[in-house]
Protein backbone atom coordinates (compact mmCIF):
# COMPACT_ATOMS: atom_id res chain seq x y z
CA UNK A 1 0.00 0.00 0.00
CA UNK A 2 1.45 3.23 -1.27
CA UNK A 3 -0.69 5.50 1.53
CA UNK A 4 1.88 3.46 3.99
CA UNK A 5 4.79 5.77 3.09
CA UNK A 6 2.89 9.05 4.57
CA UNK A 7 3.67 9.61 8.43
CA UNK A 8 0.64 11.46 10.24
CA UNK A 9 2.62 14.68 10.01
CA UNK A 10 3.08 14.63 6.20
CA UNK A 11 -0.47 13.31 5.99
CA UNK A 12 -2.20 16.85 7.61
CA UNK A 13 0.48 18.96 5.62
CA UNK A 14 -0.28 17.32 2.43
CA UNK A 15 -3.92 17.67 3.14
CA UNK A 16 -3.45 20.92 3.47
CA UNK A 17 -1.40 21.75 0.87
CA UNK A 18 -4.09 19.78 -1.40
CA UNK A 19 -6.43 22.43 -0.85
CA UNK A 20 -5.32 24.98 -3.04
CA UNK A 21 -4.15 23.77 -6.33
CA UNK A 22 -2.51 27.15 -7.09
CA UNK A 23 -0.48 25.98 -3.87
CA UNK A 24 0.28 27.34 -0.92
CA UNK A 25 3.75 28.26 1.45
CA UNK A 26 4.34 27.19 4.59
CA UNK A 27 2.98 30.44 6.38
CA UNK A 28 -0.50 29.73 5.41
CA UNK A 29 -0.30 25.95 5.83
CA UNK A 30 0.73 27.28 9.46
CA UNK A 31 -1.67 29.55 9.69
CA UNK A 32 -4.35 26.82 8.44
CA UNK A 33 -3.06 24.66 11.20
CA UNK A 34 -3.23 27.54 13.77
CA UNK A 35 -7.33 28.73 12.78
CA UNK A 36 -8.28 25.24 12.65
CA UNK A 37 -7.25 23.69 16.03
CA UNK A 38 -5.29 20.93 14.71
CA UNK A 39 -2.48 20.56 17.30
CA UNK A 40 -5.30 19.77 19.56
CA UNK A 41 -7.61 17.67 17.57
CA UNK A 42 -4.70 15.82 15.40
CA UNK A 43 -1.38 14.16 16.65
CA UNK A 44 0.41 17.50 14.57
CA UNK A 45 1.98 18.58 17.99
CA UNK A 46 1.61 21.83 19.59
CA UNK A 47 6.01 22.19 19.27
CA UNK A 48 5.41 22.01 15.39
CA UNK A 49 6.97 25.66 13.69
CA UNK A 50 7.46 26.55 10.54
CA UNK A 51 10.98 25.24 10.44
CA UNK A 52 9.49 21.99 10.77
CA UNK A 53 6.85 22.30 7.93
CA UNK A 54 9.37 23.62 5.94
CA UNK A 55 11.00 20.38 6.59
CA UNK A 56 8.21 18.03 6.10
CA UNK A 57 7.45 19.67 2.83
CA UNK A 58 11.10 18.97 1.72
CA UNK A 59 10.55 15.57 2.51
CA UNK A 60 7.55 15.47 0.35
CA UNK A 61 9.42 16.80 -1.81
CA UNK A 62 11.95 14.56 -2.13
CA UNK A 63 9.31 11.62 -2.15
CA UNK A 64 7.54 13.02 -5.48
CA UNK A 65 4.40 14.41 -3.23
CA UNK A 66 5.28 18.21 -3.92
CA UNK A 67 7.44 20.28 -5.97
CA UNK A 68 8.04 23.66 -5.33
CA UNK A 69 8.37 27.44 -7.33
CA UNK A 70 9.33 30.81 -6.25
CA UNK A 71 7.05 33.42 -6.83
CA UNK A 72 8.17 37.33 -5.93
CA UNK A 73 5.74 39.09 -3.23
CA UNK A 74 6.46 42.46 -2.18
CA UNK A 75 10.13 42.24 -3.51
CA UNK A 76 10.65 39.13 -1.49
CA UNK A 77 11.23 36.06 -3.09
CA UNK A 78 8.97 32.97 -1.00
CA UNK A 79 8.77 28.99 -1.81
CA UNK A 80 5.44 27.76 -2.92
CA UNK A 81 4.86 24.06 -2.76
CA UNK A 82 1.95 22.36 -5.02
CA UNK A 83 1.29 18.61 -4.60
CA UNK A 84 2.16 16.68 -7.34
CA UNK A 85 -0.15 14.04 -9.26
CA UNK A 86 1.75 11.42 -7.39
CA UNK A 87 1.06 13.33 -3.87
CA UNK A 88 -2.81 13.35 -4.77
CA UNK A 89 -2.73 9.76 -5.57
CA UNK A 90 -1.14 8.70 -2.54
CA UNK A 91 -3.26 11.75 -0.52
CA UNK A 92 -6.43 10.00 -1.99
CA UNK A 93 -4.98 6.46 -1.04
CA UNK A 94 -4.48 7.42 2.63
CA UNK A 95 -7.69 9.00 2.70
CA UNK A 96 -9.81 6.19 0.82
CA UNK A 97 -8.03 3.48 3.42
CA UNK A 98 -8.34 5.33 6.59
CA UNK A 99 -12.36 5.83 6.42
CA UNK A 100 -12.57 2.47 4.99
CA UNK A 101 -10.59 0.60 7.06
CA UNK A 102 -12.32 3.24 10.45
CA UNK A 103 -13.78 0.92 13.07
CA UNK A 104 -15.12 2.44 15.67
CA UNK A 105 -11.72 3.63 17.62
CA UNK A 106 -10.67 7.40 18.46
CA UNK A 107 -8.51 7.49 15.43
CA UNK A 108 -6.68 10.83 14.75
CA UNK A 109 -5.83 9.74 11.00
CA UNK A 110 -10.04 9.59 10.91
CA UNK A 111 -10.39 12.88 11.69
CA UNK A 112 -8.17 14.23 9.25
CA UNK A 113 -9.05 11.96 6.42
CA UNK A 114 -12.41 13.18 7.18
CA UNK A 115 -11.67 16.46 7.16
CA UNK A 116 -9.75 15.59 3.04
CA UNK A 117 -13.71 14.52 1.88
CA UNK A 118 -13.89 16.93 -1.00
CA UNK A 119 -10.97 14.70 -2.42
CA UNK A 120 -13.74 12.37 -3.17
CA UNK A 121 -17.10 11.58 -5.50
CA UNK A 122 -20.20 11.02 -3.41
CA UNK A 123 -19.78 7.35 -4.72
CA UNK A 124 -16.43 6.67 -3.92
CA UNK A 125 -17.61 8.03 -0.33
CA UNK A 126 -20.50 5.81 0.33
CA UNK A 127 -18.77 2.94 -0.82
CA UNK A 128 -15.49 3.64 1.79
CA UNK A 129 -18.46 4.75 4.61
CA UNK A 130 -20.51 1.46 3.63
CA UNK A 131 -17.75 -0.51 3.86
CA UNK A 132 -16.63 0.86 7.30
CA UNK A 133 -19.68 0.24 8.48
CA UNK A 134 -20.39 -3.15 7.64
CA UNK A 135 -17.16 -3.68 9.70
CA UNK A 136 -18.30 -2.16 12.79
CA UNK A 137 -21.24 -4.25 12.77
CA UNK A 138 -19.61 -7.46 12.35
CA UNK A 139 -16.86 -6.16 15.41
CA UNK A 140 -20.08 -5.17 17.49
CA UNK A 141 -21.86 -8.77 16.68
CA UNK A 142 -18.85 -10.31 17.94
CA UNK A 143 -18.32 -8.20 21.38
CA UNK A 144 -22.10 -9.07 21.91
CA UNK A 145 -21.83 -12.49 21.63
CA UNK A 146 -18.86 -12.68 23.98
CA UNK A 147 -20.86 -10.95 26.69
CA UNK A 148 -23.54 -13.60 25.76
CA UNK A 149 -21.21 -15.98 26.14
CA UNK A 150 -20.40 -14.72 29.72
CA UNK A 151 -23.55 -12.87 31.19
CA UNK A 152 -22.10 -13.18 34.61
CA UNK A 153 -19.32 -11.16 34.32
CA UNK A 154 -18.81 -8.58 36.88
CA UNK A 155 -19.49 -5.29 36.14
CA UNK A 156 -15.39 -4.25 35.66
CA UNK A 157 -15.71 -7.09 32.63
CA UNK A 158 -18.82 -6.80 31.10
CA UNK A 159 -18.62 -3.15 31.37
CA UNK A 160 -15.44 -3.89 28.64
CA UNK A 161 -17.91 -5.15 26.36
CA UNK A 162 -20.86 -2.81 26.61
CA UNK A 163 -18.56 0.10 26.55
CA UNK A 164 -17.04 -0.34 22.74
CA UNK A 165 -20.54 -2.23 21.63
CA UNK A 166 -22.34 1.51 22.51
CA UNK A 167 -19.69 3.52 20.81
CA UNK A 168 -19.89 1.08 17.67
CA UNK A 169 -23.77 2.13 17.81
CA UNK A 170 -22.79 5.34 17.84
CA UNK A 171 -20.28 5.73 15.14
CA UNK A 172 -22.69 3.21 13.11
CA UNK A 173 -25.28 5.57 13.25
CA UNK A 174 -23.40 8.78 12.56
CA UNK A 175 -21.96 7.20 8.82
CA UNK A 176 -25.56 6.42 8.16
CA UNK A 177 -26.19 10.04 8.50
CA UNK A 178 -23.37 10.65 6.48
CA UNK A 179 -24.25 8.34 3.62
CA UNK A 180 -27.91 10.25 4.32
CA UNK A 181 -25.96 13.47 3.68
CA UNK A 182 -24.25 12.83 0.96
CA UNK A 183 -27.64 11.00 -1.20
CA UNK A 184 -29.22 13.70 -0.03
CA UNK A 185 -27.03 15.95 -1.93
CA UNK A 186 -25.27 17.59 0.82
CA UNK A 187 -22.58 19.82 -0.32
CA UNK A 188 -19.37 19.03 0.84
CA UNK A 189 -16.81 22.06 0.41
CA UNK A 190 -13.13 22.52 0.95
Amino acid sequence: MNEMVLKHKEFVILGLLAENPRGDHAYNINKKINERGMRDWTNIGADISLSTIYRILDRSENKGFVKNYIEEVDNRERKVYTITDYGTKILKEKVYNVIKGFIGKNDEDFYVAFSMLPLFSPEELIKAFSYSIETMKKNKVELENMLKVNPDFPINVSGLFIHPIKILETDISFMEWIIDKIKEGDSIDK
